[in-house]
């Protein structure tokens, strides 16, 4: 028996949020930014959901991201602290690891992670996209990402900020995990 994937476990969370929110695939994708058939897919199970789609659907239904990632409930309001080391695990992407840095608060306005990307061959990429903005702040190691057609490497205290309605996909490189700051608007 197979171990469900993070996305096939959240994909139930949204369909019914959405539904009791009474709003249809077509209500959702116009509230998201999202197609119809995207909607549909992150509803199934079928395909992995970009931290920004939850992010947005959970604005659209006025509940905090935390309720689809994890089916808990933030509860924070005035402030949250992580301890290092801290963080609500979201394996939602095979690629990379993330851990969420404000789960606790209620009502963000973000999504910060620590993301962790293995090192791999170029041919490896993965590209991905979705609506909104990216700022990334190297901690450890190097990491090469691709936006587009253009590639860029970043090292420990460069920042790059993007659209991520561009195609991007990132790797490690040195043979070395990168790991970095990704706060998701």
């Amino acid at each position: 028996m197979s171990e469900k994937k993070p996305y096939e476990e959240i994909a139930p969370r949204l369909r019914g949020l959405r539904d009791a929110c009474g709003f249809s695939v077509e209500d959702m994708a116009g509230r998201t930014g999202a197609s119809a058939e995207e909607v549909s897919r992150f509803e199934s199970g079928a395909s992995e959901i970009p931290v920004s789609y939850l992010f947005k659907a959970a604005q659209a239904c006025g509940v905090d991201t935390t309720v689809l990632i994890s089916g808990g409930d933030a509860h924070l309001k005035a402030y949250t602290l992580i301890r290092m080391g801290e963080g609500l695990a979201v394996d939602r992407r095979k690629d990379y690891t993330y851990k969420s840095l404000a789960y606790r608060f209620t009502g963000r306005k973000m999504e910060p992670f620590i993301v962790t990307v293995p090192p791999k061959p170029e041919d490896g990429l993965t590209f991905s996209h979705h609506p909104g903005q990216e700022f990334i702040h190297m901690l450890e190691g190097r990491l090469e990402i691709h936006i587009g057609k253009t590639s860029v490497i970043l090292q420990a205290g460069d920042s790059l900020y993007f659209d991520s309605n561009f195609p991007h996909a990132l790797r490690g490189l040195d043979d070395k995990p990168a790991v970095f700051l990704d706060v998701i608007i």
